[in-house]
């Protein structure tokens, strides 16, 4: 029997696969979203190499495959549920943050418009597990046998949204997108070895260095006399990097990189103040080249803003 005193709501809770659908619009905006969150879902597990390779700009597959301390069989599976998180225990967390990824939405995001395959295992363990995920449903689950670490693959991005599909820019637009996404993470973390592939292609191949080296082998050896260092600190924030020197300035902004504690931000006014002081020494409509990296303790600043965490409040 129907309760009555329920008759007529026209307020429903929606279903968790459209729920999850809807939040992946957030954080899961196009290929190269995907591409940031598995990088990051594999520095947290502690890699020390991630290699990425993606087929048609990531529309028809993102592969990212690391040397992390891997998934148990359970947690391999509640890795794909909503805010299930590692890093978090309560809101207080929060302002001791340090991992790149703390909500738990990531991968419950790509598995609700994707088709997904996880292959995980400890280093400790024999066996490691298979995951087939699709449209947030778990198809099967297997134990197998796969190198330590974990490989995420991710096909047919939006196959379940045919509008959100549809909206996609073309593949020379998406591929740009992945590739700056990538570049900002292998600057962060020059410490890496870090591998780009598409289409059978090569792309980069990083071995690890020092951020100089880093820079110089994404974007040129003709930089690297160009580049001075950057040492600044203060009692709330230390600033280092790169600035290049006024004939490296570039037609477009494509090397100008801010980053906070490792996190790549876009922030206004930090880049005004930098095209202030340049402005008189570069030529009209050219941009300076600048890596700016600054590190705060965590409870100074307020990453947890904007789903994609570009954004921060000081």
């Amino acid at each position: 029997m129907p309760d009555k005193d329920l008759e007529g709501n026209i307020i429903r809770v929606l279903p968790e696969s459209v729920a999850n659908q809807i939040a992946a619009g957030e954080v899961i905006q196009r290929p190269a979203s995907a591409v940031k969150e598995l990088m990051e879902n594999a520095i947290d597990a502690g890699a020390g190499q991630i290699d990425v390779l993606v087929k048609d700009a990531g529309k028809s597959l993102i592969q990212v495959t690391d040397n992390g301390k891997g998934m148990s069989a359970g947690d391999a599976v509640l890795a794909f549920e909503r805010h299930a998180t590692s890093k978090l225990a309560e809101a207080t967390d929060l302002l001791k943050i340090r991992s790149m990824g703390f909500r738990g939405e990531a991968l419950a995001s790509i598995a609700s418009v994707a088709q997904v395959e996880l292959l995980s295992k400890k280093p400790e363990d024999e066996l490691g597990t298979k995951v087939l995920i699709a449209g947030s449903k778990i198809e099967s689950q297997e134990a197998v046998l796969c190198a330590s670490g974990s490989r995420f693959s991710v096909r047919n991005l939006f196959y379940n949204i045919p509008a959100r599909r549809k909206f996609l820019g073309n593949n020379a637009k998406e591929w740009l997108q992945v590739r700056n996404e990538f570049i900002q993470i292998a600057l962060a973390y020059p410490e890496l070895q870090l591998s780009l592939v598409h289409n059978g292609e090569s792309i980069y191949r990083l071995l690890p260095s020092g951020l100089r080296q880093r820079i110089v082998a994404i974007f040129g050896e003709q930089l690297n006399k160009k580049l001075f260092p950057l040492e600044v600190e203060t009692e709330i924030v230390r600033i280092s990097g790169f600035v290049g020197a006024p004939d490296a300035a570039r037609k477009r902004a494509s090397e100008q990189f801010f980053f906070v504690n490792r996190r790549f931000i876009k922030h206004p006014y930090f880049r005004k103040s930098i095209l202030k002081v340049f402005e008189p020494l570069v030529p009209q409509s050219y941009q300076p080249v600048f890596f700016v990296f600054m590190e705060a303790a965590p409870d100074s600043i307020d990453v947890n803003i904007h789903p994609t965490k570009t954004e921060v409040k000081f």
